[in-house]
């Protein structure tokens, strides 16, 4: 079974090239996903790595976390599910009509 770890404090210019090929030293990488601003398109300075095996998974925490790239130590954990934040809309009157 899979496992997708966060990584966060990395430089704007960090590429998902760069952090497979760093990840590939702690096994197989299944995906890299770097999160950009939906404006901007400027990274947001965060994204997921997902390894092949939990295994796999905990040795890029353990050989990862806190290791400098691009002049940043690295933030890298487990990744949670992503919360329901709600949504939707307020309309023109941020959702309240009285």
């Amino acid at each position: 079974m899979s496992m997708k770890l966060y990584v966060g404090n990395l430089a704007f210019q960090t590429t998902s090239d760069e952090l497979q090929t760093m990840f590939a030293q702690a096994g197989t990488v299944e995906s890299v996903s770097l999160i950009e601003d939906r404006e901007t398109g400027r990274s947001r300075g965060f994204g997921f790595v997902e390894m092949s095996t939990k295994e796999e998974g905990a040795a890029a925490i353990q050989q990862f976390n806190g290791k400098d790239l691009g002049g940043r130590a690295l933030n890298v954990n487990e990744a949670k599910p992503r919360e329901d934040r709600g949504g939707g809309g307020g309309g023109r009157n941020g959702g309240s009509r009285y």
